[in-house]
């Protein structure tokens, strides 16, 4: 059976759902650190003391990878007399259909892609912020931010404030790869590049490129003479393709010893954190706009707050937190990426390192040949197809 809450998306979504609902068993928030199996080690990773000295309010936080880094979370402990227990996202559809099957009882505040976040609205899974208690946000954020922050308002309400960003484009090293040949997807399409494609096994993310590529844009309802060309243009880009991952340190590998130009679909997501390893000849950049359609997508995260949080004050401190400047600049320099956030000031105290490994010079060019991700309507299809073009392949 269907939830309501997945009934008007597409079946690759309500798939989540139907996994979720096998692994959800409806704990409470009093067994969530039991369930998790390892709350005192998430609460170490952030530099906590467990079984210690506890704060006063505590809540259960679900994110992405990063969030919960000490640089982060410390500060809100000790300013704020917080704690955080973590449980990370590795698929923003997955946490949304884990919250839809019930966990939202069991958590307070969420770190999740801005499409999910606004969704959790209509949903009724989330607590609207007023924008009375978050106004004087607006002169921290970048105005690309600021709000209303339109992918983020359901029925004129906010659902969250975004945080971090980055675009996907085309992956490449330019030891091995000249920018100029990228100035389009053209590249992915010559025979002199046979084998060494890559292809990110990520869903839609992947496909988006070589769609606006054909200039079909991927955000709108496609008829049937959409889809046959999509059939065409995935069959051509498939004749090159040397490798299909889903695992983003492969991508990473092909990248840095030249067996693959490019890997599409994780964008800045993936390359950054190469950049950071030294590798600053891998980069990801945009093509120029084609066929009336800017030919990057940008990637975007948002925190939010969960319904029914423990502490609602404190779940809005959190989400303040984790916009502010010091903050901001912590999340944009990660273990795990380094990507820009939308805290204005977030590179102001950056060394000539940082700013060559987040690519703050070319993220404005980025964005503006860039459109927001959106859910596919047509995300169904569109997979049907490339599932059937790498079938015959």
């Amino acid at each position: 059976m269907t939830h309501p809450v997945f009934s008007g998306l597409p079946r690759f979504y309500q798939k989540r759902y139907r996994e979720q609902m096998k692994r959800q068993s409806g704990h409470s928030r009093r067994t969530f650190l039991a369930c998790l199996g390892g709350g005192a080690t998430l609460a170490a990773a952030a530099g906590m003391p467990f079984g210690t000295a506890r704060a006063a309010t505590t809540l259960n936080y679900i994110c992405w990878e990063g969030y919960n880094a000490p640089e982060i979370v410390g500060p809100l402990t000790a300013s704020h007399d917080i704690e955080l227990n973590f449980d990370f996202i590795t698929d923003s559809a997955g946490a949304f259909a884990k919250l839809a099957a019930g966990a939202w009882r069991d958590f307070d505040v969420i770190s999740s892609d801005v499409p999910w976040i606004q969704r959790m609205g209509e949903a009724g899974l989330c607590e609207f912020l007023d924008p009375a208690d978050f106004g004087d946000l607006n002169d921290e954020l970048f105005p690309e931010f600021s709000q209303p922050f339109e992918p983020l308002i359901y029925d004129g309400k906010t659902t969250g404030i975004p945080t971090r960003w980055g675009w996907v484009g085309a992956n490449i090293n330019t030891d091995h790869s000249d920018p100029d040949d990228w100035t389009s997807y053209d590249a992915c399409f010559d025979a002199a590049n046979r084998g060494r494609i890559g292809v990110m096994d990520w869903g839609d993310w992947p496909l988006m490129p070589i769609m606006l590529h054909a200039g079909i844009d991927p955000f709108t309802e496609l008829d049937d003479a959409a889809l046959g060309e999509c059939r065409r243009v995935f069959a051509a880009l498939l004749e090159n393709v040397g490798a299909i991952v889903g695992d983003m340190t492969l991508a990473q590998k092909g990248l840095l010893d030249g067996s693959m130009l490019t890997f599409l679909g994780c964008g800045n997501y993936c390359t950054s954190g190469l950049r950071k390893s030294g590798h600053t000849s891998i980069t990801t950049i945009v093509p120029e706009p084609r066929h009336g359609l800017k030919q990057g997508v940008i990637w975007l995260e948002a925190t939010g707050i969960v319904k029914d949080p423990v502490d609602m004050q404190a779940a809005q401190q959190v989400v303040r937190h984790m916009v502010s400047r010091p903050v901001a600049a912590n999340l944009a320099w990660t273990d795990w990426t380094s990507c820009p956030t939308t805290n204005r000031h977030f590179a102001a105290d950056f060394d000539e390192n940082q700013h060559e490994v987040v690519q703050t010079a070319y993220m404005w060019e980025a964005w503006q040949n860039s459109q927001t991700y959106r859910i596919m309507p047509s995300i169904d299809a569109v997979l049907q197809v490339w599932q059937e073009e790498v079938a015959n392949r």
